[in-house]
């Protein structure tokens, strides 16, 4: 669902709750839409976080850390002059909109007692993190806003803080019995009850009014016309005082294969068995289940958009290299052809003249003895167009040797690229992404990361598990971690798993001179398949003893070749 204003009053009650008066610790800006704002009441900490991004705005409490860039952006470092050590000493909503307005008491530079306001405002791509003086005038802004971009309504300093317009819908806190039976009978009965709910409830979600909808008729996609106008202001009723009373039931919703789909600050039932749901005690936990790996995911595109760019641009102009070169090795085929025409000029030099354009003569290489037209130069003499085939020969025997070594370089060259971009896809933190950077530059795309220097820093370390039966399963990250993994640090009797013909991490099952149980054979195989760029639910995955692997002189990172092994078919998991 949309944070819509409803949300935002659970969320504010909740954040009252438990931080009636907070103290600012400090301020963070992991990413360029979010600020975080890690607070201290009592013997409770927790953070405050303001995401006013396109993909996922929202305000909400996380018990999440995130990775902080090493320079905190300016915007931050204001923040952090203005708030550091203010206490935020009241939180409202602003109408019954998605805005929240946070009161933050502190002292300025000079130590006098101020007060300025945090406005909050979650409204889809228009989302902005504002702070206002004591006498509402913007100080600044995360996002500002000039006439060029909004005739309407400007967001920089010095002007007077102004929200947005309600569009004359009513607040459902206010809604009565005659209001919702005045607006149901102006409004067209052939359109849906979802839609009608919308219209004039200010702040209400469509999958809100679809759940509404769905408990008066049973249905979802349901005309006005054929739901009972009584049945709908029951149930119209009972979320208004679900509202009123805050008795709210924080819920996420998944799909069957466990991604989650929708939140609500009330259960959801319109989906029925083709979705799974949970209900959380507190919208901290739920918002933090819910938008945990879409936060991941966005900050991972963000952070290594410059790398996509230049693997997507590597890999298109491998890909057009190795078309040319296999349409040039096709070309090279004809090698035999040149020679054998060259043999039959020879064999019959004594009927061909001098300027001869073409001959016709028998192919006794083909045991029908066809008449066959060859083409000549009829510049050179019958010996001189001989010799002109057998230098093409020649020449396209050595050029299908050059091309089939060159080829084979340009394959290995576009599965490491494609290594790269899956390891990429499954990054976790910021450290993965330096590292991948690390690789490319150690690999010669350095030139093409402009102003790139490989930072002084620790390595992250490749991802650890443990089997059900308690044996160690190391994964690597990327295809130096791979490289490190399966040459360095693994015994010669660890068990290596790939998956099969495609890029991949490496996997070592730790063996400690025991025999693995099939259990952790299993497991191991399908934790190799989920961190590759396989796909379906049987992967292919060799595994084979450590001693087998055999690394060329000169590959790339992570490139090994094995002949004794095995293969297993398994469903492809992350996590054990």
């Amino acid at each position: 669902m949309a944070f819509d204003a409803c949300m935002m009053r659970a969320v504010l009650s909740e954040f009252r709750e438990r931080f009636p008066e907070a103290k600012i610790e400090k301020i963070l800006q992991p990413v360029a839409d979010e600020v975080d704002l890690v607070l201290h009441h009592g013997r409770e900490s927790g953070r405050l976080l303001f995401n006013v991004g396109p993909n996922a705005p929202r305000l909400q409490l996380t018990s999440l850390a995130k990775e902080n860039p090493e320079r905190a952006p300016m915007f931050c470092m204001f923040l952090r002059k203005r708030l550091l050590g203010a206490r935020i000493t009241g939180a409202e909503q602003l109408g019954f909109d998605r805005i929240a307005k946070l009161t933050v008491s502190g002292y300025d530079e000079m130590g006098f007692a101020t007060e300025m306001k945090i406005i909050c405002e979650i409204m889809g791509k228009y989302a902005n993190f504002i702070l206002l003086d004591s006498e509402d005038k913007i100080i600044s802004a995360l996002k500002m806003i000039d006439f060029s971009q909004s005739t309407i309504r400007q967001i920089l300093p010095g002007l007077k803080y102004r929200a947005p317009d309600q569009q004359g819908k009513i607040s459902p806190l206010s809604v009565t019995r005659d209001d919702f039976f005045e607006r149901l009978s102006g409004f067209a009965k052939e359109k849906t009850g979802e839609k009608f709910i919308v219209s004039f409830t200010a702040g209400v979600a469509t999958n809100i009014a679809r759940e509404i909808v769905y408990r008066a008729s049973g249905e979802t996609d349901v005309p006005l016309m054929n739901i009972d106008p009584e049945r709908l202001y029951s149930v119209y009723s009972e979320w208004q005082n679900l509202l009123l009373q805050e008795a709210y039931c924080p819920t996420v919703v998944y799909d069957k294969s466990g991604k989650p789909i929708d939140y609500s600050y009330m259960d959801i039932t319109y989906l029925g068995d083709s979705a799974d749901k949970k209900h959380f005690d507190s919208f901290a936990a739920a918002f933090d289940d819910y938008f945990y790996e879409k936060d991941r995911l966005e900050k991972i595109h963000q952070r290594a958009h410059d790398i996509k760019k230049l693997l997507s641009a590597a890999i298109s102009r491998t890909e057009k290299k190795l078309a040319l070169q296999l349409e040039a090795l096709k070309d090279s085929e004809r090698a035999e052809e040149w020679r054998k025409w060259g043999d039959l000029i020879t064999a019959n030099i004594w009927k061909i003249k001098r300027g001869d354009s073409e001959v016709t003569l028998t192919d006794y290489y083909d045991d029908s003895a066809p008449e066959v037209t060859v083409k000549l130069d009829p510049r050179l003499s019958p010996s001189q167009n001989a010799q002109r085939m057998y230098k093409q020969y020649t020449k396209q025997k050595k050029a299908k040797e050059v091309l089939t070594e060159q080829i084979a370089i340009w394959e290995r060259e576009l599965l490491y690229l494609e290594s790269v971009s899956a390891f990429l896809e499954s990054a976790e933190c910021e450290q993965d992404i330096a590292d991948i950077r690390d690789e490319l530059y150690s690999a010669g795309y350095a030139s093409r990361m402009r102003g790139y220097a490989p930072p002084k820093k620790k390595k992250s370390e490749p991802i650890r598990m443990q089997t059900t039966d308690g044996m160690t399963l190391l994964i690597g990250k990327n295809n130096v971690q791979n490289d490190t993994l399966s040459h360095k640090t693994a015994d010669k009797n660890d068990i290596w798993f790939h998956v099969k013909d495609l890029p991949g991490s490496h996997v070592i099952l730790v063996t400690d001179g025991r025999e693995p149980t099939d259990r952790d054979y299993t497991e191991a195989a399908s934790i190799a398949a989920g961190y590759s760029k396989a796909t379906g639910d049987l992967v292919a995955v060799d595994y084979t003893r450590v001693r087998n692997l055999k690394k060329p002189q000169g590959s790339k990172p992570g490139f090994v070749t094995y002949k004794t092994n095995y293969t297993a078919f398994v469903r492809p998991i992350k996590k054990i």
